[in-house]
């Protein structure tokens, strides 16, 4: 059965194995979410839930979406995001969806808004090598040629060239669950998730595993 919740990222640690191996992991507190809406095939052509998570003063919510967590029996959240799954009948709107949904071993892909690094030239957004450090050179960390002649007098779309790095939507695959905390909703991940810590993250079941 396809799985998923959303989370929040809280920091990297390490911990020993049973094998008294050193391993770092991501610490995620995972839930508890709130089912507030279903999507079902009859009435909206597909299977689907709608997960909402993350507390927020109601203040902070306007009416709209103060109206639909009403109507789903749920108190407020900060996010909402929907999953799709092949069967959504273990699910009900209003209830909650905990860490424990996953295991110690399972295998899960990882979604997180990497950090944003700002404007960045072309040595570390792209990796490209420095020109000769000499004070004659006059060419250090500069783009170097465009490739552009006078045909076609322009450079192609994805040069690789500076710009805004970070900040993008990145996917981790096949990381696995080392731990979970059930009655504190946390679950520790082998290896690192993208994002800063407190950023939100989405955790669902392994495509390739």
């Amino acid at each position: 059965m396809k799985k998923a919740i959303l989370g929040k990222k809280l920091g990297m640690t390490q911990i020993f194995d049973e094998n008294r191996k050193l391993v770092p992991v991501t610490v995620i507190e995972a839930g508890p979410c709130f089912v507030s809406q279903k999507k079902t095939v009859e009435k909206d052509g597909y299977d689907a839930i709608q997960v909402a998570f993350g507390d927020i003063r109601e203040s902070l919510v306007n009416k709209p979406k103060k109206g639909h967590f009403t109507k789903a029996g749920i108190p407020v959240k900060r996010f909402v995001k929907e999953f799709r799954l092949e069967d959504t009948s273990a699910y009900e709107v209003g209830s909650e969806i905990k860490a424990e949904v996953f295991a110690a071993g399972d295998k899960i892909d990882v979604t997180g808004i990497s950090k944003g690094k700002g404007f960045q030239g072309v040595i570390k957004r792209h990796n490209f090598s420095r020109g000769p450090m000499s004070h004659g050179s006059k060419f250090h960390r500069a783009v170097g040629s465009m490739g552009a002649s006078s045909d076609p007098s322009r450079t192609f779309k994805n040069k690789k060239m500076p710009g805004h790095m970070g900040c993008e939507k990145v996917t981790i695959q096949n990381l696995t669950v080392v731990k979970v905390y059930p009655e504190k909703n946390i679950i520790l991940v082998k290896g690192a998730v993208p994002g800063p810590n407190k950023g939100l993250v989405t955790i669902k079941n392994s495509i390739k595993a």
